[in-house]
């Protein structure tokens, strides 16, 4: 075979495989992305698996996905893993017919929130790169990054001694309706819940003993202003990092109050997820409400939803709680307000966020 003729074979299956790939190529190609986990924690390392697979009986010589990300999910250096600016991810593949290939990249998520990597751009071209094909595929990749709890250190020590003055309270108020057990009777048991029926069947002096009122709850409240009269409902990005300071400290306090067996609640004057009112999780207790305030400490959106004397108006309507307030500031109307609060039957301490921050 001629030289001129080799050159027209080649080139007419050069434009066949051309067309071939414009026609057919991306509708067998697929692509799906997950996270090893639905959930982590602020600076937490993970994995986002992603998968390629090639459902046709020809050769993709070259494959691009790309794909937007937030800032603060930052992907690690890897081969064939390109990043521009930690807002853009763009991954190459070369595929086989009917080959599926699976990669695994190491994630580090920097900053609590609720993100989805969305939808990816997947573009295929030929092997002297003269020709590109392209599909959009919608995607969703959801990922919650929960707030860093603070260690024994970064805790105020003020903080953990309201926790634990809220336990004690707790076991202070028992009641008679839970009833737990009976012990012998010691020097200064309370006459009252002296258990007579067991007293007479053991000729020995026994008490009832009860468990701690359910009544005892906590809620935490965070402000999400900086100053009384502040402007607009959102903070610019620079001063966004003392909120969110006072949101890993809430959280600290909520996992703390439940590890000692407190019903405890979240209340802030801020969004969770794209509901227009504020927070507010009820008090309770258990696994589920170590979740539950998790994944609303994850969504929670520095947005501003009403004042925070307003907000903490409206708390009023609740009684029987223990409440601590943390603020970036006090002032006449955030005392008149707790004031009120505590007429309505709440204890209430405020504590103020402080300037350091992790």
């Amino acid at each position: 075979m001629s030289a001129p003729v080799l050159l027209l074979v080649l080139l007419a299956l050069y434009v066949f495989s051309i067309l071939l790939l414009k026609y057919v190529g991306l509708r067998g190609l697929g692509c799906t992305r997950a996270f090893s986990k639905s959930a982590y924690f602020e600076g937490d390392e993970g994995e986002m698996i992603e998968i390629v697979r090639n459902d046709r009986a020809m050769i993709i010589p070259w494959l691009r996905v790309e794909s937007g990300v937030s800032p603060y999910i930052r992907f690690g250096r890897q081969e064939n893993l390109h990043t521009q600016s930690q807002s853009h991810t763009c991954s190459l593949f070369t595929l086989m017919p009917y080959q599926q290939i699976c990669r695994r990249h190491r994630v580090t998520f920097l900053r609590r929130g609720a993100y989805n990597l969305g939808n990816a751009s997947l573009t295929a071209g030929d092997l002297f790169g003269l020709f590109e094909a392209h599909r959009e595929q919608t995607m969703d990749v959801p990922v919650l990054v929960y707030p860093r709890l603070l260690d024994e250190t970064a805790m105020p020590a003020s903080l953990s001694l309201m926790v634990s003055q809220s336990v004690s309270r707790r076991h202070l108020l028992q009641d008679p309706f839970l009833f737990r057990g009976i012990r012998p009777y010691q020097a200064g048991d309370p006459v009252r819940d002296i258990h007579w029926p067991a007293t007479a069947r053991t000729n020995d002096v026994q008490l009832r003993l009860h468990d701690p009122s359910a009544q005892c709850r906590l809620l935490v409240v965070l402000n999400m202003q900086l100053k009384d009269a502040q402007w607009g409902e959102r903070l610019m990005d620079y001063e966004q990092d003392r909120i969110e300071y006072g949101i890993s400290m809430a959280a600290t306090l909520c996992m703390q109050a439940l590890d000692q067996g407190l019903p405890t609640g979240f209340a802030a004057n801020m969004p969770i997820g794209e509901d227009a009112t504020g927070a507010f999780i009820a008090p309770q207790s258990g696994e589920a409400a170590r979740e539950t305030l998790l994944r609303a400490f994850a969504r929670l959106r520095i947005v501003r939803t009403h004042s925070f004397t307003t907000f903490l108006g409206q708390l009023c309507e609740y009684s029987g709680m223990e409440m601590i307030i943390l603020s970036c500031y006090d002032s006449e109307e955030i005392q008149a307000q707790l004031s009120n609060l505590r007429r309505h039957g709440n204890h209430t301490q405020l504590h103020l966020i402080g300037e350091g921050l992790r």
